[in-house]
């Protein structure tokens, strides 16, 4: 993970670099070397991904004449992204945030042994009829990708009794996660709580560009309202569907997906089919056109 960006741009080696000074071991060397299953923790897997998309977006306003010739109109992020976000916003340095995300993922990984649950997706069905789920089975939506597809948290009881009503009710597809806990869900209240400590003891300035907040699916301004809304993350929805379509009817008709894999940029072309989407993810998709500027 990374390592062919790390080899093949200074901006982003230096990313990496201040990840491993600022974490006080070697990230960098757990992302290209392993073990596999020692990075898919999520105290490891969630810093790996910040400090991979700040390497991507750190080579892109250095080499992409679109995201180094542009302001975007908006940033935002999925649950984890939102810090890439605060990061693109300059709300905080790098080395701030990726020892926020690492206490993040401690919290989130204690949280979820704490309390086990896990998280499935829901394919096929309103969310009228996902809401009447969770109504009756005790599970929370942890996130609105699309308009066809909700994924749902929950302890594990819950969720099993989620799953088969989704059956029931008519579900193309239902896809059990492989999570270690039940992410944005009340679950994730110890995680929170001490995510609110964490939080207030970093330096935060307002961001330079709004950031969408997953939470609300609307611009945050202040240095405030983004402290607010990364503790309200963790147990609350993320309004991904929520947010693309505002931002879509604010004017934005191009959308940067920045950092590994393409997840997102495939949401949003099923939330709005107009859009034009670009994937900055390694050191070949830095170079990205400068015709597809537009409004990001």
């Amino acid at each position: 993970m990374g390592n062919d960006l790390y080899k093949n741009s200074a901006e982003a080696r230096a990313v990496f670099q201040e990840a491993d000074e600022a974490l006080g071991f070697s990230l960098s060397r757990l992302c290209f070397e392993g073990p596999h299953e020692e990075l898919r923790q999520t105290i490891n897997a969630q810093p790996a991904i910040l400090t991979m998309s700040v390497a991507c977006l750190r080579e892109a306003q250095a080499s992409s004449p679109l995201i180094s010739s542009n302001t975007p109109a908006f940033v935002a992020g999925h649950s984890l992204g939102e810090y890439t976000a605060m990061v693109a916003a300059n709300v905080m340095s790098f080395s701030d945030a990726i020892r926020l995300v690492r206490e993040r993922g401690r919290l989130m990984q204690e949280a979820g042994q704490l309390q086990p649950g896990g998280m499935a997706a829901i394919i096929g069905l309103d969310e009228a009829s996902v809401e009447r789920i969770c109504w009756e089975t005790g599970a929370q939506i942890a996130n609105f990708n699309s308009a066809d597809q909700i994924v749902l948290s929950g302890d594990k009881e819950s969720l099993v009794r989620a799953m088969d009503l989704g059956r029931v009710m008519g579900a193309k597809r239902i896809v059990p996660l492989d999570v270690s806990g039940a992410f944005h869900s009340r679950l994730m209240r110890p995680a929170a709580e001490g995510m609110a400590k964490a939080i207030s003891q970093m330096p935060f300035d307002d961001p330079s560009v709004p950031i969408v907040a997953n939470s609300t699916a609307s611009p945050v301004f202040t240095a405030g309202e983004v402290r607010q809304e990364l503790v309200s993350q963790l147990c609350s929805s993320v309004r991904w569907r929520h947010s693309v379509e505002f931002m879509a009817k604010s004017g934005v008709d191009t959308f940067v997906e920045i950092g590994p894999g393409r997840v997102l940029s495939g949401l949003i072309k099923r939330i709005d089919k107009e859009a034009r989407t670009i994937n900055i993810s390694d050191a070949a998709s830095t170079g990205v056109n400068p015709a597809l500027s537009g409004g990001s």
